[in-house]
């Protein structure tokens, strides 16, 4: 599996000839509504010639699921499985067309496509349809929680052999800070974890991020997991 980073919560998966994008926010939207998250890095258009198999957004706000970013890819004229909770499907059927399917994927639901089995689990967030996501390979299971706090209801959703968990650490806006978030990647059993949400709008880091085998991920590189 390569993954690469694209920022905030975004990230593309690539696996067997199958590609999927996560949660890309590759626009400055959010500065609109929120003049103080102006993005620190720019954005690396390169990435709007991927054409993704699958998109997966976790939930309706707006560095998450960014209209302007989904209109680049989600097209009446693409042929895209996207994956997304109730809160998101309405927005992507009115700019998606009949060739794509648009697949309401909340908590509990499981879609299989490309030899990847997607399965939406709990998330703890201020959009009552959030969910996470557990991508599994057949080899290895990788868990990106979305935007969450800790809450013990999230536990019981999860596999008990997760490989890697991607996890918010910026303490703001309904989302785990780094001590809550060390505790969470450890209660969940990952082997390795991959702190994000942070340096996109602000300058926070997660390099002291207490969890033992943690990859702090680069803006637009490939992840060493």
């Amino acid at each position: 599996m390569k993954i690469t980073y694209l920022g905030q919560a975004g990230l593309l998966f690539e696996h067997n000839g199958l590609t999927v994008m996560l949660d890309p926010y590759l626009s400055n939207s959010v500065v609109e509504i929120e003049p103080h998250n102006n993005r620190c890095v720019p954005v690396d258009e390169s990435f709007f010639e991927v054409k993704p198999d699958i998109m997966i957004f976790t939930h309706n706000h707006m560095d998450h699921y960014d209209p302007q970013t989904a209109t680049r890819f989600i097209t009446p004229e693409s042929a895209i499985t996207v994956l997304c909770p109730t809160s998101v499907c309405k927005e992507v059927l009115a700019i998606g067309g009949l060739k794509n399917n648009c697949v309401q994927f909340n908590r509990g639901t499981t879609w299989t496509q490309g030899g990847l089995r997607f399965t939406a689990v709990k998330a703890e967030h201020s959009d009552e349809y959030a969910i996470g996501v557990i991508i599994d390979d057949g080899e290895k299971k990788y868990y990106v929680t979305g935007d969450t706090l800790y809450n013990e209801a999230v536990f019981a959703d999860l596999p008990d052999d997760i490989y890697a968990v991607f996890l918010p650490v910026n303490g703001l806006g309904n989302n785990m800070n780094k001590t809550d978030a060390a505790a969470f990647a450890k209660r969940c059993g990952a082997k390795k974890a991959v702190p994000y949400h942070v340096g996109l709008f602000d300058n926070f880091t997660a390099e002291d991020f207490d969890f033992e085998d943690k990859v702090i991920p680069v803006f637009w590189k490939e992840i060493n997991l």
